[in-house]
């Protein structure tokens, strides 16, 4: 496992990679898969708008606390919600790049800021004692799970929570397909899926409040858009197996294990 002094180091690599977004041909191909496919797979069947709306929910109301958001990039899907309704905002990621384009959406919210920084870094980023830490696809690029968790310890006030979203490699089909791919991925340096050993060191440290699997009986709704039927019927079997995972997973571990995603709001003990 990687020292967070090390983790600093690849996270550098990590900025030069997102600000000029050199991808080589496998990570090009991975990467049209997971955002013409998967993502398309999760409009289809309503998975993208229900986790927004649940993320809100999760949030709660904004109007006192203290919001990062961790890895925005130059804004995800709730950066301007969380940024207009919280007390206090920083968005915060690796590339000066796209935090200059963030900061330039949040020029007329006097509460909202985006800093270029390691959140591993103190010297960096001293900020602490938020409320809400909202990490949406971000928890897994840390490959030792105990830096990270330590710093999101610190860094969250008494009773603070996470909400993040991220990929799992817990499904065989899942695993086999990512084992092969990893050798040829242009960042696989700081690409961790959660695995179950992951999950459980997150489960062990903060209270889990509420989860849900994504993708599960339902990454098998590709094979349902080959067959001779209209689009209606196919989102209609599409959501009934969402709706399977969204459920089962809440309590099965097994159930969970066999999803493509994770989203869950954690509370600091």
């Amino acid at each position: 496992m990687k020292t967070e002094a090390e983790i600093i180091e690849i996270n550098k690599k990590q900025k030069e990679f997102y600000n000029h977004k050199k991808k080589n041909l496998p990570t090009r191909m991975w990467s049209f898969v997971r955002e013409k496919t998967l993502k398309q797979i999760r409009r289809d069947i309503g998975v993208l708008n229900q986790s927004y709306d649940l993320h809100k929910e999760w949030f709660g109301d904004l109007t006192h606390k203290k919001v990062l958001d961790l890895g925005c990039f130059s804004g995800n899907n709730l950066s301007l919600y969380l940024a207009e309704n919280s007390k206090e905002y920083i968005g915060l990621d690796l590339s000066d790049l796209a935090i200059a384009k963030l900061n330039e959406r949040l020029k007329n919210i006097p509460t909202a800021k985006a800093i270029a920084a390691d959140f591993l870094s103190e010297t960096d980023f001293p900020d602490k004692d938020f409320d809400v830490i909202y990490a949406y696809g971000v928890l897994h690029h840390f490959q030792n799970p105990d830096v990270l968790i330590n710093k999101l310890n610190e860094k969250l006030a008494s009773g603070g929570i996470i909400v993040s979203y991220d990929p799992l490699e817990t499904s065989l089909p899942i695993k086999i397909l990512r084992m092969l791919y990893r050798p040829f991925q242009s960042d696989k340096d700081w690409e961790w899926p959660f695995t179950k050993k992951t999950y459980y060191k997150f489960h062990n440290t903060f209270k889990v409040i509420e989860r849900h699997g994504v993708l599960g009986q339902a990454k098998w709704y590709f094979l349902i858009n080959l067959l001779p039927l209209s689009d209606a019927k196919k989102q209609e079997i599409g959501k009934k197996w969402h709706k399977k995972d969204w459920e089962l997973s809440v309590n099965s571990d097994s159930h969970l294990f066999s999803c493509m995603q994770l989203t869950m709001v954690m509370q600091k003990k």
